[in-house]
């Protein structure tokens, strides 16, 4: 311990909080993992798309009329799902977007989702510019290089094992790519099983990828319901009375989920020395239980795009009884529901096979191997 409190003393201030977050043995310390990322669309973008030339970017009222900073490219009225858990695991600070995210503060995490993009390259294309999946893990893999010069490979290792690694994306594969047979002919080439097959695919080598940056606690987030909102039903009807939401949309989510939770057992399996666990982003309960009374309007005025609010208009006054803020996103009150269960629910049918709060608790197997960094290692970030 002589050694290593000699070659602390000679760090800056960041590294010396690393350290300490690393090699303690305190008990409660805030927050419950050293750092957070974010990997994901517009429902966990935090305002990437600002200054991209897009349709899908929100940096203007009345989005963010319920959030401290105001309009920050949030697709809501308040929270995302991701700031909510970021919250509950007891983060001071929202984590940053990658576009304005500069020095120490990637040390706590990045966020790096970005409106209408998907797993595939192209979905979302139509809309504009926007940060793809394999353009996200781009942009990891230059932050955690960044990190590795900060800190040395050694330490950089350590630290990006404790992080959880969000990852919420697939939902414009299917609505801006699959169900838009005018601009993109995927559901020519696949059917809706060929189709989820095909994106789990694609989508295993992009979990790989992060892996082998460092990862070894991943969240991975399903895709919702996404035939059940406003926009949905106003583009493609309801199936009657019996269902006031898109069936086929439904179903197509539905098989790409179960797919993703086989690929949970699989990389469970596979990789050992991580842990990767599946969240619905549905919720378990009905949302007359929990006291929300419009589950098929938005909140806002909506545009010509049949999406986004128009700008500047006036929202709802209780917004807290709205599923939906606009015809796509959800409100800060349903996302703080689907947040709360996916950090603390036990029920295996929303959190598989663990929460985010059991997540963060998790000892991988080189936190406790004893092994302390020495200044100037050069350990690979693996």
């Amino acid at each position: 311990m002589a050694n290593l409190a000699s070659m602390l003393q000679a760090q800056p201030w960041w590294l010396l909080l690393v350290s300490f977050l690393l090699v303690s043995n305190c008990v409660n310390a805030e927050p419950q993992v050293p750092c957070y990322f974010i990997f994901g669309d517009s429902l966990s973008d935090s305002g990437n798309n600002n200054n991209l030339t897009t349709t899908a970017k929100v940096n203007y009222p009345p989005y963010g009329i319920d959030f401290s900073k105001g309009p920050t490219g949030r697709f809501s009225n308040g929270r995302t799902m991701q700031d909510i858990i970021v919250q509950l695991l007891g983060f001071q600070e929202f984590i940053p977007p990658f576009a304005t995210s500069r020095g120490h503060e990637i040390l706590k995490g990045v966020n790096y989702a970005s409106g209408s993009a998907g797993i595939l390259d192209e979905s979302g294309q139509q809309l504009g510019d926007r940060v793809n999946m394999n353009m996200q893990l781009s942009n990891h893999q230059s932050v955690t290089s960044t990190i590795a010069e900060m800190l040395g490979k050694c330490w950089a290792s350590k630290l990006l094992r404790k992080c959880i690694y969000a990852v919420q994306i697939g939902s414009n594969d299917y609505i801006n790519n699959y169900f838009k047979p005018e601009v993109y002919n995927t559901s020519r080439l696949f059917t809706p099983h060929q189709y989820a097959a095909y994106l789990i695919q694609q989508y295993s080598q992009q979990i790989k990828t992060l892996y082998n940056n460092g990862a070894r606690k991943l969240a991975l987030f399903g895709v919702g319901s996404i035939g059940c909102t406003p926009n949905a039903m106003a583009i493609h009807g309801t199936d009657g009375s019996t269902s006031t939401c898109v069936e086929k949309l439904n179903s197509a989510a539905q098989l790409f989920n179960q797919r993703l939770i086989s690929l949970v057992d699989e990389l469970n399996t596979n990789l050992t020395d991580a842990k990767f666990t599946y969240l619905n982003p549905s919720g378990i309960s009905s949302t007359n239980s929990l006291g929300f009374t419009v589950a098929n309007a938005s909140c806002c005025e909506i545009g010509s795009n049949g999406e986004l609010c128009v700008p500047g208009s006036e929202p709802c006054g209780d917004r807290s009884q709205y599923v939906f803020w606009d015809a796509v996103h959800t409100s800060d009150a349903w996302n703080e529901i689907i947040a709360t269960e996916a950090y603390a629910t036990e029920f295996s049918g929303q959190a598989y096979p663990l929460n985010i709060k059991k997540m963060a608790q998790l000892q991988s197997n080189n936190d406790a191997d004893g092994d302390i960094c020495e200044i100037g290692e050069n350990h690979e970030v693996i």
